[in-house]
């Protein structure tokens, strides 16, 4: 079961965006409370200050630590002896990088949406940034806390597949298969390529599926080709549907679509590996199951939570329940943030020379900086792919 007897001050945490009638925002906060890991006590969550400041006061925030701006508040708390250690960034795609660099020369460490930044150049400046300072950079790849993934990945590694020869993956859901940027301000703004970038659902989607891919296979990618369309004309330059081939440095092929006009879609969001003796898959809308199948033998569901899976890393347990119970997307969330609290615990040991050498915390995963720069470059080895007759390009 999950380890709750961490015995950790919780990291005093700050949200830039995420507020008022956000989701995203919403679940950062469900997740960072749920280990009582960090405490929320500061805020630039609107561009409206006044806005923000009574969103941060419902929140039960003082209202002078909810700041009419990110570099406002990054500045002010740097004062305060009780200022914030930790920080998530839930803004649009477009002030990611500018954010977390602030944030990162102002002490702290991050938690940033993805795609973490509009470039290659800009994540790795990051992750300089972030390894001179001795700061924790999670990049949200929210959906990396299922543990089915896990196991997944741990029947990759043990060899029960054999050989890893075939990766499809998708993230094709049809809510936005009519223009609903028209009254979506969230729909619009990943629509506009000032503020999304040069990507619309390959960075919207088509990233959290391909992390699930690397995290699974351990797998890297040598090439790749790109086609994407925009179904609803209005959206162009920026796809609303893509597919993607991959090639392997080990051989294996994969292919990649993600879509947002898969009409009667919920969600699709799944990944099949296929390995030399048998395959694995699963589907996020029925997230406790991992379907295994051996050639020449019956189909076999895995459940998470039973005792015949393999055994959790770095000692952390990610079951909140016992198994035939369904754990979901908020669960998912929170084993992330538990992750990024232990690393962050540990960093903040190392920084002070009190840390352990046999510290668990130091070999906890999460997902990094590294997976941010990741997702990053397959979008710019996409938009090229598909901006030059969907040629081969070198990932």
């Amino acid at each position: 079961m999950f380890n709750e007897e961490h015995n950790l001050v919780p990291l005093r945490w700050a949200m830039v965006g995420g507020g008022r009638g956000s989701e995203i925002g919403h679940a950062h906060r469900a997740a960072a409370h749920r280990d009582g890991l960090f405490q929320l006590v500061a805020g630039a969550f609107d561009l409206d200050a006044d806005r923000g400041r009574a969103f941060g006061s419902n929140l039960g925030l003082d209202p002078d630590r909810c700041y009419a701006d990110y570099a406002t508040m990054f500045a002010a708390e740097t004062q305060r002896p009780d200022g914030i250690q930790a920080v998530s960034i839930a803004t649009p795609n477009s002030t990611h990088y500018a954010i977390s660099l602030a944030a990162l020369r102002a002490g702290l460490h991050v938690i940033c949406e993805k795609p973490v930044t509009f470039t290659v150049a800009e994540a790795e400046e990051l992750r300089v940034e972030a390894q001179a300072r001795g700061r924790v950079f999670g990049v949200m790849y929210g959906y990396s806390g299922f543990q089915m993934l896990h196991q997944a990945r741990a029947m990759v590694q043990s060899g029960e597949l054999g050989q890893v020869r075939v990766v499809n993956m998708q993230f094709a859901h049809g809510f936005h298969s009519q223009p609903v940027e028209q009254a979506s301000s969230g729909a619009k703004w990943r629509t506009s390529p000032s503020v999304s970038g040069s990507t619309y659902v390959l960075g919207d989607l088509g990233t959290h599926i391909f992390h699930a891919g690397q995290y699974i296979t351990g797998l890297k990618v040598e090439r790749l080709m790109c086609h994407r369309q925009s179904f609803v004309a209005s959206r162009a330059p920026l796809e609303d549907n893509a597919q993607v081939m991959l090639q392997y440095k080990s051989g294996a092929v994969g292919s990649l679509w993600a879509s947002a006009v898969n009409a009667g879609s919920m969600h699709q969001q799944k990944i099949r590996v296929v390995g030399e003796k048998a395959s694995i898959e699963w589907w996020d809308e029925y997230p406790n199951q991992l379907r295994y199948e051996v050639q020449g033998e019956p189909v076999r569901i895995l459940e998470r939570g039973m005792g015949y899976l393999a055994a959790e890393d770095a000692g952390v347990s990610c079951n909140r329940i016992g198994g035939g119970h369904a754990e979901g997307f908020f669960e998912s969330w929170a084993n992330i943030y538990h992750r990024y609290a232990l690393a962050m615990h540990d960093a903040e040991a190392r920084q002070q020379g009190t840390a352990s050498v046999d510290d668990t915390q130091s070999n906890v995963w999460y997902p990094d900086i590294d997976s941010g720069i990741e997702g990053v470059r397959l979008l710019e080895c996409c938009v090229e792919s598909a901006d030059n007759d969907s040629r081969w390009v070198t990932f």
